[in-house]
């Protein structure tokens, strides 16, 4: 049996570029730091992911924008 995983991707942008991205995937939405080599978590919400990577940002860090890709 063949499976195919639907993927959405936002960029999150900061400041001074971009800060991570959120991955949809079949098992939820999935958020990685900019040049971090693993993810930060998979969360069951796009909101609960958008707060994990704000929380993983530097201090003092804006709310990044999301654009979908």
């Amino acid at each position: 049996m063949i499976t195919s995983e639907t993927t959405s991707l936002w960029v999150a942008y900061g400041d001074s570029g971009v800060v991570g991205t959120i991955r949809k995937g079949d098992d939820g939405y999935t958020v990685t730091m900019a040049g971090a080599s693993s993810s930060v978590g998979t969360y069951p919400t796009m909101d609960a992911a958008k707060g994990a990577l704000n929380s993983h940002q530097r201090p003092g860090s804006g709310w990044p924008q999301f654009r979908e890709h």
